[in-house]
């Protein structure tokens, strides 16, 4: 990593299973600072976040 890199190494983040959020659904909520947003996994079994 360069030292004007200042991204962290992705061991650093925190690691969360999609379908273990959704409870094994479609869609979850996620709410940050107050604000409601909707996790969603397609039928093509990719994620969508919206507002």
């Amino acid at each position: 990593m360069l030292e004007t890199d200042k991204t962290p190494p992705i061991e650093d983040f925190p690691i969360h299973d999609a379908k273990e959020l959704t409870q094994g659904k479609a869609q979850a909520r996620i709410v940050l600072d107050g604000q409601v947003y909707t996790l969603r996994i397609t039928r093509a079994n990719k994620l969508i976040l919206t507002k």
